[in-house]
């Protein structure tokens, strides 16, 4: 796979087979893997006993609508990519309108990732040492990672 910077300030990713379509499509898969979706996550962290009611009624549920929506506009735009080119060679262009979107579902994506295997600072892990699960999901964070380096680097500057 191969990811550049466009002229018109956004990326491409340049997948070159089925396994990469497949890895860009674990995007949203991973994003959903947790048994809590993210909002609720994050609204379990808001634990004053003024505050928490109003979050849980008021801020988890637009904050679900929105990661949702992101979710969705990225998991269409592979499947779209994908099915324009057959599943085989081909492109998928991301536009500046569309960056906080993906930089979203990358984020979703790593946060799940995240709290279902405690990888903490990558830099301390060995993937080879990895039992091969767990191996594929550490290296799908980091590729994840270096996607939304790539937006911000690029992209959302």
């Amino acid at each position: 796979m191969k990811i550049q910077p466009t002229l018109e300030g956004g990326l491409r990713i340049d997948a070159e087979d089925a396994d990469e379509w497949k890895l860009l499509q674990g995007i949203t898969h991973d994003a959903i893997s947790c048994e809590e979706h993210l909002a609720t996550r994050l609204g379990n962290l808001i634990t004053d006993e003024e505050v928490a009611p109003d979050w849980q009624e008021y801020i988890v549920p637009d904050l679900d609508e929105g990661f949702h929506a992101d979710l969705s506009h990225v998991a269409a735009a592979i499947a779209s990519a994908r099915v324009d080119c057959g599943g085989g060679p081909g492109s998928l262009w991301i536009t500046p309108d569309e960056a906080l979107r993906w930089y979203s579902a990358l984020n979703q994506a790593r946060l799940a990732l995240e709290e279902t295997h405690h990888f903490g600072p990558g830099e301390d892990i060995e993937p080879a040492d990895l039992p091969p699960v767990i191996r594929a999901a550490f290296l799908r964070s980091q590729f994840y990672c270096a996607v939304q380096t790539l937006l911000l680097d690029h992209v959302m500057k």
